[in-house]
């Protein structure tokens, strides 16, 4: 009997075996017009959704508060001296302006994140359950209806918008484990990386499109408008869902033969013969899960204090107007949308092709995608008023963030691709902890907005991924756990 000397070493023999199994024995389906990648585009779209109702308010946000100056060519309220900027054409916006405390600001933000975390576990069982499209579906739908109705939430008062944006939080939270449910069912392993990358950019195309048109809506309409927009945008998503999403292969009436026979055949030791009795503690024991526990807490952890909080640092400290806001606050989220899917192809170039093992590809994208980040952001503070070494600074620190999409997370896919919907459930639980404590925390320490404020921000975040991405490298695994498959069994 052959002997590993480590848990890393056994990774790195079996996995190329594991994935190429039953590969190899079913000719590989056309990726032109596949279900596969059709489905992959459309969640594209989807996450496109979530994320461009989630973080609207980020930039509308500076349009709501009882504060003139920001329109102006002379920022006086910002750190740094203010950009100029076109005279703000506002013949008939009637929106509604409010006084409303950092504070205050600092829980709308939250908010969301307070309802997104109680859907999350149930959310990847009730997947399992009674099937992902629906439940996706339907989350993304709900969230679509109360974005509708923030306008008159917020004139209701703060605590009403508080209460809307908790359960648009609600809705979302059920998203992304629904969705890794669906990808188990539907994603080749040797092609998970790939697939993944593109469906999950939809999150960052999304932000990428969202902040700088939130910017020009709100610069050119109001802001009311900027939900009023992206909530139709949801409503063309749901009805293009319905009709052309279905929960796997075999329910797929559109599906080539050969298509199914593949994706079926590579998943065939892949998935457990039934999910009815869930090892719920295997799960909760198992080292490798809580490895991506805490690199996923760890990088949302700097992706959510940039995500609800860097359009309120573009204009109060580097002192760019709205419409300029929305435009560079984008930037980051775009170059992190390339990377994405660039590493999403070479992860799996390098584990099908060059045989690396999927532990070792998880682990250095894991690494990129978490220090690279921290080192930047970290950098940004010191710059001072220098603009764009700040904004690039910025760009460089969310854009190799894009790299940990090949790596922990959709490590959930690696080490149990039939529970993947509920342990991304339980990962994001932690995860989401983040977005609800690191705005309220990042507002009372930047409470009079100097740069040194905003360098303790940065420093906590920074710190927090390195943690994270040294956990993950210690703990993290690459290979089917023995739980994971009632029918079979493999080494740890």
């Amino acid at each position: 009997m052959e002997r590993y000397d480590s848990d890393t070493e056994r990774d790195e023999q079996e996995t190329p075996l594991l994935h190429r199994g039953h590969e190899d024995r079913v000719q590989r389906a056309p990726v032109c017009c596949s279900s596969r990648y059709g489905l992959a585009l459309l969640s594209c779209y989807g996450f496109f959704v979530v994320y461009s109702l989630r973080v609207n308010l980020s930039v509308a946000m500076v349009d709501m508060l009882n504060n003139t100056d920001h329109f102006s060519t002379n920022h006086s309220g910002s750190v740094c001296p203010a950009h100029a900027s076109p005279a703000r054409p506002n013949p008939n916006n009637t929106a509604s302006v409010y006084d409303w405390d950092s504070e205050t600001q600092g829980w709308i933000l939250g908010s969301f994140f307070y309802g997104y975390i109680l859907t999350q576990i149930p959310g990847g069982y009730l997947a399992g359950r009674l099937g992902p499209k629906w439940l996706l579906g339907f989350g993304i739908l709900g969230t679509v209806v109360f974005t509708l109705l923030t306008p008159m939430a917020a004139d209701l008062g703060a605590s009403y918008l508080i209460a809307v944006r908790v359960l648009e939080g609600v809705g979302e939270g059920v998203t992304f484990p629904a969705m890794y449910t669906m990808w188990a069912a539907w994603a080749p392993p040797l092609e998970r990386s790939r697939l993944l990358t593109i469906s999950y950019i939809g999150a960052q195309l999304g932000t990428v499109v969202s902040l700088p048109l939130s910017g020009e809506i709100c610069f050119y309409f109001g802001w009311t408008y900027v939900f009023y927009v992206f909530g139709i945008v949801g409503m063309v998503w749901f009805v293009l869902w319905i009709f052309l999403v279905f929960d796997s292969p075999n329910t797929h009436p559109r599906i080539s033969e050969q298509e199914r026979l593949y994706i079926t055949s590579s998943l065939k030791n892949q998935l457990s013969p039934s999910t009815d009795c869930i090892p719920w503690r295997a799960i909760i024991t198992s080292r490798p899960l809580w490895a991506i526990v805490v690199a996923h807490f760890s990088y949302n952890w700097t992706f959510y204090t940039l995500l609800t909080l860097l359009p309120t640092y573009m204009n109060d400290v580097l002192g760019f107007s709205i419409q300029q806001n929305g435009l560079l606050s984008a930037l980051p989220y775009l170059g992190c949308a390339v990377l994405a899917v660039l590493s999403g192809q070479l992860a799996d170039y390098l584990r099908e092709t060059c045989h690396y093992p999927t532990v070792t590809v998880r682990k250095v994208a894991s690494i990129i995608g978490m220090i690279g980040p921290a080192v930047f952001l970290v950098a940004a503070g010191y710059t001072g008023c220098n603009y764009t070494l700040a904004v690039t600074f910025l760009t460089i620190s969310s854009s190799l963030g894009g790299v940990s999409a090949s790596g922990f997370n959709i490590n959930h896919l690696d080490i149990a691709p039939s529970y993947a919907g509920i342990l991304l459930g339980i990962t994001n639980t932690f995860a989401t902890i983040p977005g609800m404590v690191g705005p309220v925390i990042a507002r009372a320490l930047t409470e009079k907005n100097t740069i040194e404020e905003w360098q303790t921000v940065f420093y906590i975040a920074a710190a927090i991924n390195l943690i994270g991405a040294s956990f993950y490298t210690m703990f993290g695994r690459g290979t089917l756990q023995p739980w994971a498959v009632h029918a079979t069994s493999h080494g740890d």
